[in-house]
């Protein structure tokens, strides 16, 4: 049994904003940036990001599919041994950010 909760948020009607969320907002929206305390949040230089990975802990939720695939190419995947499902995935994910990244679009 999974404890995982899930929840579904419909963006084109979210719930009102309370009164103090909106004086909150507009606090903040007044604020000079000069008056933001950054001190909790160490500065990052540019070599941080040299090896940074997007998604290293992003964890999309599977979708059961039913997929026709030529008769050879399912034998050379299963013939890999255990996970050819999961071989799958990760060769159509692989075509999938490198036709993401010639376009020029973020993730979908």
């Amino acid at each position: 049994m999974s404890k995982t909760v899930k929840y579904a948020i419909d963006l084109a009607n979210l719930p009102p904003l309370t009164d103090k969320q909106k004086a909150d907002l507009a606090a903040l929206a007044q604020m000079p940036d000069e008056q933001i305390d950054y001190s909790d949040i160490p500065p990052t230089p540019d070599e941080f990001w040299n090896n940074a990975t997007r998604g290293r802990f992003y964890k999309p939720v599977k979708q059961a599919t039913t997929v026709r695939v030529d008769a050879d190419v399912l034998a050379w995947l299963k013939g890999q041994g255990k996970g050819y499902q999961t071989r799958i995935n990760a060769i159509l994910r692989e075509a999938m950010l490198q036709a993401l990244q010639r376009s020029d679009h973020g993730p979908v």
